[in-house]
């Protein structure tokens, strides 16, 4: 999809769901959670890329504890709006995680399959231990067995981009999580 105009591209944001705002408060919040769970042990957040990104960056600058960031990509999607349901590790970590306590810093748990298969295969590394931070969560699409230890946002069954998030690459810019409209 390529848009022809700004007009166009804000045409297809529906509404905001979660504001600038309130996600600042939210990501503080959990930073502080962190800091509490953690004070002087080895942690290790990993976000998921893509659509995690935004939320490490400012999750990690919310964390006073030391930490380690790493990067994995993991995909479902392939460019529409509903998951494949197939899902393909396409960067994996580089360090080894088994002196760490590891975080899994989310976008979005949606059917939870992705998620799924990157904590099944973080497990078999030994972590010290391993908790999910989502900033959102859709439980009423859940597929699997799936919980996050820590959720800033539950959201309705919609397709949503901003922060992070993205339709077609698109609108992961936008500073607050606004409801898709195709």
């Amino acid at each position: 999809m390529r848009f022809k105009s700004k007009d166009e591209f804000n045409g297809h944001i529906k509404n905001v769901l979660i504001t600038q705002a309130e996600i600042r408060e939210a990501v503080e919040k959990a930073g502080k959670l962190i800091d509490s769970f953690y004070d002087g042990s080895p942690i290790l957040l990993v976000s998921i890329l893509k659509g995690a990104f935004v939320f490490m960056s400012d999750l990690s600058r919310a964390v006073s504890v030391p930490c380690e960031i790493g990067f994995m990509a993991a995909k479902s999607y392939f460019e529409s709006m509903q998951s494949s349901g197939n899902v393909e590790i396409t960067m994996d970590l580089t360090q080894d995680i088994s002196g760490y306590h590891v975080i899994i810093v989310e976008d979005i748990i949606d059917t939870g399959r992705t998620l799924s298969e990157v904590v099944k295969l973080l497990k078999k590394r030994s972590p010290l231990s391993l908790r999910i931070f989502t900033l959102m969560d859709k439980p009423e699409r859940r597929l699997v067995d799936l919980k996050a230890d820590y959720s800033l946002f539950t959201i309705p069954d919609r397709f949503v981009i901003g922060y992070g998030l993205d339709y077609g690459e698109y609108y992961r810019n936008l500073p607050y999580i606004a409801e898709f409209e195709e």
